[in-house]
């Protein structure tokens, strides 16, 4: 409850869960109001949105459902941001967690090896994943997660860093506890909050270089992206600029949802910080 009082005192945070449940509340709902294939052909190409009642949002150049598209498409890119960002904060985790427990040679060969990840940016990175391993959905969410975990591990490597002189680490040393107990049952627990928060960047990041890969046509061509509609858009964009509009502007909400939640959850959890930078 004390939680759930801090997160409520920002009005970005609320907004921004509002426009999250309303993602989540079209993902849910979109095989009952559309429970046709939404890359199917519904009607005559290039519709102006609400020119068809059976149309709410016009037809793309195929003429496939605008609507349907953006209903299941919600699906695609919270399942993509999700998933991406389990595997980054997890690969994180762990590597940040080693890092920092044990420092010296462990530490540099990691930290060289997140350095070298973050050598070149992670579109390229992502762009040379999905060239040698393909560009189906699940490759591309794979691939998501892999190019992100860099940053998550150098911030779990940072709070371990400030908890392992702590005087219950130095106590569960004594004890004889095993440093795998000591990292995951007595440091991890005090170390993940901001790694959490953390990981709703991460969620918006992996939904926005879903949506660029499926824009260049480099994503799964058989799912309803909000990219590939984007896509789709490009070669009518100066007369139905609405087929790629209205999918941008999903992206955008979505990602802001995101953004604005993981703001909130970091005023909630680091209060001290709030108040000091007020």
């Amino acid at each position: 409850m004390v939680l759930l009082d801090r997160y409520r005192r920002s009005p970005a945070s609320i907004v921004g869960a509002v426009l999250l449940l309303l993602v989540m509340g079209v993902a849910v709902a979109a095989p009952f109001v559309f429970p046709k294939d939404p890359l199917s052909l519904a009607g005559r190409p290039l519709q102006w949105p609400m020119a068809n009642p059976r149309f709410w949002l016009g037809t793309d150049p195929s003429g496939r459902d605008i609507a349907s598209q953006i209903f299941h498409g919600a699906r695609v890119a919270l399942l993509i941001g999700l998933v991406a960002a389990v595997i980054s904060v997890g690969i994180g985790i762990v590597i940040g967690a080693l890092a920092g427990f044990y420092g010296g040679w462990v530490d540099t060969l990691l930290m060289r090896v997140a350095e070298a990840f973050q050598t070149l940016p992670s579109f390229l990175l992502l762009l040379v994943f999905v060239a040698v391993f393909g560009s189906d959905i699940i490759t591309v969410t794979i691939a998501i997660g892999l190019v992100s975990w860099p940053a998550p591990a150098r911030l779990t490597r940072a709070e371990f860093l400030s908890l392992k002189n702590r005087e219950f680490v130095q106590a569960c040393r004594v004890l004889g506890m095993s440093d795998a107990k000591i990292i995951f049952q007595e440091m991890l627990p005090n170390a993940l909050p901001p790694v959490i928060v953390y990981g709703s960047i991460v969620m918006a990041t992996a939904i926005l270089l879903e949506s660029a890969l499926a824009f260049l046509s480099l994503s799964d061509p058989n799912i309803a992206s909000w990219g590939n509609l984007i896509g789709a858009g490009r070669g009518v964009l100066r007369t139905q600029w609405y087929v790629s509009a209205i999918p941008g502007v999903a992206i955008l909400l979505t990602v802001l949802a995101v953004s604005l939640v993981g703001q909130g959850l970091n005023d909630a959890l680091n209060p001290q910080l709030r108040n000091s930078g007020d």
